[in-house]
């Protein structure tokens, strides 16, 4: 009798040990792991580029000093960084255009201001000018612009020129586009009291966009037209 009662009270615990929940495995987490190393508590993610090693070629090497200045390079100084022949460098740069091309990428490498640089392409201005808007210290007012104008035609110019082409005095609009780095001292005239030459800088180039003082507009191009 007793052994039947054993035997009936094991079978009507068996069900419960079935249907019972299999216990959880512990993860790998701080909180659930008490013995963890407290430096592996709370840590930060890597950066990516601490993970990240890639292949270093001639053409990436190449984009990464492309992508860090903030200044056109000439081929004679991308070889010197590259120490590579400037016809390599050429290569790379069409390498790397027909991968941003192909991968529809939002910038190219241009030639501008006699050398190159990465810039974003056209297309995308209207989101660029929201972040960026215009640097104060790039804004020109109109006369401003209009002795920027006369000095690029003209260079080298004195200032009695311009002046007189204005029509009104031009030291201090000339000082303040110098002090923007749109115009420099290009010498003195070999005229009577050799007054100071003034010409435009690399940084006017950058500014609107020109490879060399031959992308200006032709004046002819600048006339209103006669109806």
């Amino acid at each position: 009798m007793k052994e039947e009662l054993n035997q009936q009270t094991q079978n009507e615990q068996l069900p419960e040990e079935s249907t019972s929940p299999a216990p959880e495995m512990p993860t790998e987490t701080a909180d659930s792991d008490p013995q963890q190393p407290e430096e592996a508590i709370n840590t930060d993610p890597q950066p990516l580029s601490d993970q990240y090693q890639p292949e270093i070629t001639l053409t990436s090497a190449l984009e990464a000093v492309l992508f860090a200045s903030d200044e056109p390079l000439t081929l004679n100084r991308l070889s010197d960084i590259l120490e590579t022949d400037s016809k390599q460098v050429r290569q790379c740069i069409f390498a790397l255009n027909e991968i941003y091309r192909v991968n529809k990428h939002s910038f190219l490498i241009e030639k501008i201001a006699g050398g190159f640089q990465m810039l974003t392409l056209p297309t995308y201005n209207t989101w660029l000018r929201k972040l960026t808007r215009i640097r104060t210290d790039n804004k020109l007012t109109p006369a401003a612009l209009e002795t920027l104008a006369i000095i690029a035609y003209k260079q080298p110019v004195i200032r009695a020129d311009v002046e007189a082409i204005r029509g009104v005095g031009a030291g201090e609009m000339i000082r303040s586009l110098m002090h923007k780095g749109m115009v420099k001292i290009a010498g003195r005239a070999e005229i009577l009291g050799r007054p100071m030459l003034f010409a435009t800088t690399k940084k006017f180039l950058q500014v609107f966009g020109l490879n060399t003082l031959k992308d200006l507009p032709k004046v002819e191009e600048l006339k209103k037209p006669t109806r």
